[in-house]
């Protein structure tokens, strides 16, 4: 079984790779891996659309945060302060990303959570935007930008996975 930095390692080589090759050829199609390498070695098919069909198929905010990396402003998403019992999905392809029992308040205006629904539905690659090192989670399947996650969260994994609301939807449960 490959190492967890490994199968990272490929993949932001994949992804880095795509995004030159995009760059150079000047294409409005956006490139990705067409695969992800999972920590458990297993592969998941990327979605893949073009710069136009996400416009066409989302609001100006959810294609902002999920295709340009931005972030909403603090205390304006839907879910910073959602207490319902659910699972969030990314709004881009509707993958299961987070359940509400993992939610938490963390104070930061964003919904916060203390882990994934598996191991396997997100990347997660080094940020260095901004003036600081971050760790910025995408969506494996469609490689949305849905936040960041930090190492200041609750027990059991003592991790806090900071969200755009505009990256997700919810669905009670």
């Amino acid at each position: 079984m490959k190492s967890l930095a490994a199968i990272l390692f490929t993949s932001t080589l994949m992804l880095s790779a795509s995004c030159n090759q995009a760059q150079d050829a000047k294409q409005t199609t956006v490139s990705t891996p067409t695969f992800y390498l999972t920590t458990t070695g297993d592969t998941i098919q990327k979605l893949v659309k073009t710069d136009e069909q996400w416009q066409t198929e989302l609001s100006p905010m959810e294609y902002t945060v999920l295709r340009q990396a931005g972030t909403e402003r603090a205390y304006t998403g839907a879910y910073w302060d959602n207490h319902e019992i659910g699972r969030y999905y990314c709004r881009g392809c509707n993958a299961p990303l987070f359940d509400s029992d993992s939610k938490f308040d963390s104070h930061c205006g964003w919904p916060s959570f203390f882990k994934p629904v598996n191991d396997h539905g997100i990347v997660e690659l080094k940020d260095t935007s901004h003036g600081m090192v971050r760790t910025e989670i995408r969506c494996a399947k469609c490689d949305g930008h849905l936040g960041h996650v930090f190492d200041d969260g609750p027990p059991p994994t003592g991790l806090r996975y900071c969200m755009n609301s505009a990256s997700m939807r919810f669905e009670k449960g």
